[in-house]
């Protein structure tokens, strides 16, 4: 989103069209620099070829890639080093095609599919410093840093009748705690998220509130159940817009290396990111006001999905995280 005001900045006249997976298209639809969202379902499609609805999936792809092609673009910029993003690139009509060239660690192969291939950097610059690295490279400066989320008054409404639903209604702290994560190497222990509740709950006098997907219901519930002070549960309660009106309410997130920490961060709300086999460098929470907490083991940063010690998130204690937060 910072790349995208810069575009705009830099192109106040544009027709910019952004193209985004299913996941993130509610947080993108809406947002005052762009003029139109391509949505692609790619995930539903293909666990879709299989199914009875195969054919009304195979017409929703088709009219994806017509929408795709309908227009001929001046300049495709491809912000991903994903040989998916380089597919739809290719697909895409443009004269210029421009993205990070061959050389750039965890890079697939989406520089094949481009014609103006922009020197690599190093990966342990911050991802949104990368992002603004690419489009200087195309002639596109920035001098600040700017999100301006798409979140609406609707959005902000909902937000504050679940938090008011959650017991939420006075002057005291609120401290939301984002505890899952896709990997199970991001996961911290649910006892430990839980004794870590109630401490903020007794030490500051906090209301807390969780947050996650519908899929993190259960995690989410067992968390609560080990507590002994109250606390509430907004999984599956929320889009990502209104998770954004949340995180712009409350005092302090609390989150392990996830997409909700970098929503989060994008409302300038206090983050306190909990990392263990990912480089907070890369892709942690944009901004000094953010706070990360990690365990000083040889073997982090290694970006695996798989561990059999988990040592990186086992090692870091509640009392280490405790340290980091004041409100």
């Amino acid at each position: 989103m910072p790349a995208l005001n810069a575009i705009r900045n830099r192109y106040p006249g544009a027709m910019i069209t952004w193209l985004v997976e299913e996941a993130a298209a509610d947080f993108v639809v809406g947002h005052q620099a762009l003029d139109r969202v391509i949505i692609s379902k790619r995930k539903k499609w293909i666990k879709g070829i299989f199914s009875q609805a195969y054919l009304k999936n195979l017409r929703e792809l088709f009219s994806f890639l017509k929408e795709l092609r309908d227009t001929q673009y001046d300049l495709i910029i491809n912000f991903q080093t994903l040989f998916k993003s380089g597919i739809l690139a290719a697909l895409a009509k443009g004269k210029r095609k421009a993205g990070y060239g061959r050389g750039m660690e965890h890079m697939e192969y989406s520089y094949i599919f481009l014609n103006e291939r922009i020197r690599p950097v190093n990966m342990n610059n911050h991802a949104i410093l990368r992002s603004l690295m690419l489009i200087e490279s195309l002639g596109i400066k920035t001098k600040e840093i700017k999100y301006n989320l798409p979140v609406f008054s609707t959005d902000r409404i909902k937000a504050g009748e679940l938090l008011q639903a959650s017991g939420i209604r006075g002057s005291e702290p609120v401290i939301a705690i984002n505890p899952v994560a896709k990997w199970k190497t991001k996961l911290w222990y649910n006892d430990n998220f839980a004794e870590l509740a109630d401490r903020l709950s007794i030490k500051y006098g906090a209301k807390i509130i969780f947050t996650g997907s519908k899929d993190d219901i259960s995690v989410i519930e067992d968390i609560i159940s080990r507590m002994h002070t109250k606390a509430a549960s907004l999984a599956g309660k929320t889009t990502l817009k209104i998770l954004a009106a949340i995180f712009e309410m409350v005092d302090l997130v609390v989150s392990t290396d996830t997409g909700p920490m970098h929503v989060a961060a994008a409302t300038e709300t206090p983050v306190v990111a909990i990392f263990g086999p990912t480089a907070p460098w890369r892709t942690g929470p944009f901004g000094s006001i953010h706070k990360i907490v990690r365990a000083d083991v040889e073997c982090s940063p290694c970006f695996k999905r798989k561990c059999s010690s988990m040592e990186c998130m086992r090692k870091i204690s509640v009392n280490q995280v405790m340290e980091s937060i004041f409100i």
